[in-house]
């Protein structure tokens, strides 16, 4: 076998070469066809003439359509990535305690957030602050859709957490025990940062649905992006191509933040590693005079 052989498969071998090529060349003929017919399809219909185009060469155009959008789905994205971080954590570290009330109530709360769907929650939120005038007229949609997707994502990234501890070795937790640590102090100084790292992949995917549901803010007139972008194409007549460039504003504004998270969690990585992996804990953040025998928090 050669060093650079796979011990968990054979090597193909010239005959399952072969056929990979062909239905890997099968697979891109076809998806080659696919992009041809959806090109000639709006062809044939005048969507790429240079007049369906050329505005979006006028900075007036950004000015009065997309830039407003894109800072309304900006603004009710990081409010409500931040809120969700916030009350995920909250709820998170909750369903771990050890009083049996709090972790039925916290789970309680969880599950039936994250079983409302949140166009629904958006348009139920906007009712209501509507009809009590909880917030100023010209807040109400950005409150609706931010407290919406907060209690969503919040709820999703509550069950991350609560995964992500207790994915760690429980015996961490009881060495922490054993050394006279506070419940609070575990989770602080020994559970969470580790979580966190292990947990940053799916963090970061729920940031990303975060900034795509926050497009369901139309529907309650909130000024996002695909508002926008929908206005502009009735008012210039070429909503195909205002969608399309709505389209890959989004996948720019996704990947960037991706890629930004994706950068986090690697430093975070590294410098877990070059700490040699393990969790340093403060020598006067350690009980000392704790009797033998206290009770002083079971481990989740």
């Amino acid at each position: 076998m050669s060093a650079g052989a796979s011990v968990l498969f054979d090597a193909p071998g010239p005959k399952a070469r072969l056929r990979n090529t062909i239905y890997s060349a099968v697979v891109l003929i076809a998806v080659l066809a696919a992009v041809w017919m959806f090109y000639r399809g709006f062809a044939d219909k005048g969507q790429f003439t240079a007049a369906k185009w050329k505005p979006f060469l006028d900075l007036e155009v950004w000015s009065t359509y997309l830039l407003p959008g894109l800072r309304g789905t900006v603004v009710a994205a990081l409010l409500s990535i931040v809120f969700a971080l916030v009350v995920g954590m909250i709820f998170g570290i909750l369903r771990q305690s050890d009083h049996r009330i709090v972790r039925w109530v916290a789970g309680t709360i969880v599950e039936v957030a994250r079983a409302i769907p949140v166009l629904i929650l958006m348009i139920f939120l906007f009712a209501v602050f509507s009809d009590y005038q909880v917030f100023k007229s010209d807040s109400l949609a950005l409150a609706a859709v931010v407290t919406a997707l907060t209690i969503y994502n919040g709820s999703v990234i509550a069950e991350i957490v609560r995964a992500g501890i207790r994915s760690l070795p429980k015996g961490q937790t009881e060495a922490a025990v054993a050394l006279g640590m506070r419940k609070s102090q575990l989770m602080r100084l020994i559970l969470l940062p580790q979580a966190i790292t292990a947990m940053l992949p799916a963090l970061i995917s729920q940031m990303v649905v975060a900034l795509k549901d926050s497009a369901l803010g139309y529907q309650i007139t909130y000024v996002e992006i695909v508002r926008s972008g929908q206005q502009l194409g009735a008012a210039e007549q070429n909503t195909v191509p205002a969608l399309m460039v709505i389209a890959l504003v989004m996948i720019a504004l996704n990947s960037a933040l991706t890629l930004v998270a994706t950068k986090l969690e690697r430093r975070l990585r590294a410098r877990k590693r070059g700490k040699g992996g393990t969790a340093v804990v403060a020598a006067d953040s350690i009980i000392t005079d704790a009797a033998p025998g206290v009770d002083i928090g079971k481990a989740p």
